[in-house]
């Protein structure tokens, strides 16, 4: 009766080892094929325009002259100068719920606002933006004598910066809270202080993690389309400052993907698409490199 037992445990781990085997191939395969589809489809562009689309200036579908660098600019500059914002307010959150406020009514309050921020559609941000942080942005250029345009990618980064805090630090969160508390009740028996075993005990044992809450919330601000569509003012140059308009690689799809309609200019939109695909994959690669030194050097 035992040897059926273990015989049947044994069969079922075997099936579910092949299942998710299966299901592991199906999420490369799916990359793969979104890879292929988007080089598929930027192939006029690739032939027409070459390597000068990457480095290019100037986006005039008019004249023929596309360029995607602008594009590159804005969402790399957007991109991480919300994520410069957000990085403190998120930290500050995962360790206030993590390790000073797990239980009772004001982090239970807490937790569900964070994830109410975090289910609430991009357009809505986007609105927010539009008519509560465009005007405020607007009196700060006038005040230090620079164009009051209100939109921009300051703008759009306060945005983003407001988005991706959620992400980075419900994972912050989770990851401070599974420090053993062997290795902090340790230190406060040594002498430390609640802050000292924050700093020296808790943070570098969850590093790797908040970190890939950091990767997250990046990858979010990298793909994010209407919020920042409607605040960074859809200019189609490189940016001059942080309180110029400009444009990014999504935004710049959602605005002109639906008129074009010149094989090369629509060819050269989803090579836009192909390049977001490939910065945010890069960026995964090297966040998981990173991610795995730390773990290495935590563990040690």
């Amino acid at each position: 009766m035992a040897m059926k037992t273990a015989d049947s445990a044994g069969s079922s781990e075997r099936i579910f080892g092949r299942v998710l085997y299966i299901l592991a191939f199906c999420i490369l395969a799916l990359l793969v094929g979104i890879f292929l589809t988007l080089l598929t489809g930027s192939g006029a562009s690739l032939k027409t325009l070459g390597a000068e689309f990457l480095y290019g200036k100037t986006w005039d579908p008019v004249s023929g002259e596309l360029g995607s660098l602008p594009f590159l600019v804005g969402t790399l500059a957007t991109s991480f100068l919300a994520l410069a914002v957000a990085i403190p307010f998120s930290l500050a959150i995962s360790i206030f719920l993590g390790e000073y406020f797990r239980e009772g009514p004001v982090s239970s309050f807490l937790k569900s606002a964070i994830d109410l921020l975090a289910g609430i559609p991009s357009v809505i941000y986007g609105f927010w933006g539009l008519f509560v942080l465009v005007p405020l942005v607007r009196s700060l250029q006038m005040k230090i004598g620079v164009p009051p345009y209100g939109v921009g990618i300051f703008t759009s980064s306060l945005v983003l910066a407001v988005m991706i805090i959620p992400y980075s630090a419900a994972l912050g969160r989770e990851v401070i809270q599974l420090v053993p508390s062997d290795l902090k009740e340790g230190a406060l028996s040594m002498g430390a202080t609640r802050f000292e075993v924050v700093r020296r005990v808790v943070l570098p044992y969850a590093r790797s993690g908040i970190f890939a809450g950091v990767l997250l919330a990046l990858g979010r601000a990298l793909g994010e389309t209407m919020a920042v569509t409607m605040v960074i003012g859809n200019s189609n140059f490189i940016p001059t400052s942080i309180f110029s308009p400009a444009n990014t690689m999504a935004s710049v799809i959602a605005n002109e993907f639906a008129e074009a309609t010149d094989p090369v200019y629509v060819a050269s939109l989803v090579e836009i698409g192909l390049v977001l695909f490939v910065v945010t994959a890069v960026v995964n690669v090297v966040g998981r490199v990173i991610i795995k030194k730390m773990t290495v050097e935590v563990s040690t």
